[in-house]
């Protein structure tokens, strides 16, 4: 049964990382003893060992241990014996790129629909979901194929922004670039907004936090939603 925990961001304003979702990482976690984290995202371009110590000192606080995928001489066989796996956030670009060149990204789909417990912050998130195509990176790589993961039947915009009709910009708003996505593609996108996040437990999807989520589909007027109903 899959089980999954996929976030907007691992930082809301004025907390520290993955601070705000402490009691619900702990709740995911509770059975296990070792996280494998994969670091591949690479915000800001830090090293895979910089980023995997980030995650490190969060998981420390609720007695997780973590260790980094890019440690492993063999990863493929470190996620087939993964207790439970997290993807941190960054450029989605990068993670799906590095997934596909080392032959990752059907190991780790196998994984979660095999009941691997899986949490994604932001691009760990977007991963989540049928493609990459509604992430809000810039494509400073170009992976082999925008397809992920698929353990979702939608795609994800992470940091979902509403216009803000007080602002002097008038650049393309998310609204807009998912608009654009759906000329060519008919599958669903929710945005989430910070400070929200899905859990997933076999085919039982909720959305949990304050907010409510903005839900696309091709041809139809967007709309604000409290539950998945897909």
């Amino acid at each position: 049964m899959k089980k999954l925990l996929l976030a907007s961001t691992s930082t809301v304003y004025g907390s520290t990382y993955l601070s705000y979702l402490k009691e619900e990482v702990y709740d995911f976690f509770t059975n296990v003893d070792e996280i494998l984290f994969i670091p591949y995202a690479r915000p800001s371009g830090i090293t895979h060992e910089a980023y995997t110590q980030i995650a490190h000192n969060f998981f420390q606080q609720i007695g997780k241990q973590v260790v980094g995928l890019h440690s492993f001489a063999a990863p493929q066989e470190a996620i087939q014996q993964a207790q439970a796996i997290f993807t941190g956030g960054g450029n989605t670009f990068v993670l799906v790129n590095e997934l596909y060149e080392r032959n990752l990204m059907e190991v780790l789909r196998e994984a979660v629909l095999n009941g691997t417990p899986y949490m994604g912050t932001s691009a760990g998130s977007n991963l989540a979901g049928k493609t990459m195509q509604t992430t809000n990176d810039m494509p400073i790589v170009y992976p082999p194929s925008f397809e992920t993961l698929g353990v979702v039947p939608f795609n994800i915009n992470p940091h979902y922004l509403d216009p803000d009709p007080n602002s002097k910009h008038k650049g393309e708003t998310r609204e807009t670039r998912i608009k654009e996505f759906h000329v060519f593609n008919d599958i669903p996108v929710i945005g989430l907004r910070e400070g929200s996040w899905l859990r997933v437990v076999g085919e039982e999807i909720t959305l949990k936090g304050s907010l409510t989520a903005r839900w696309f589909e091709k041809d139809k007027t967007p709309k604000e939603i409290k539950e998945i109903a897909y």
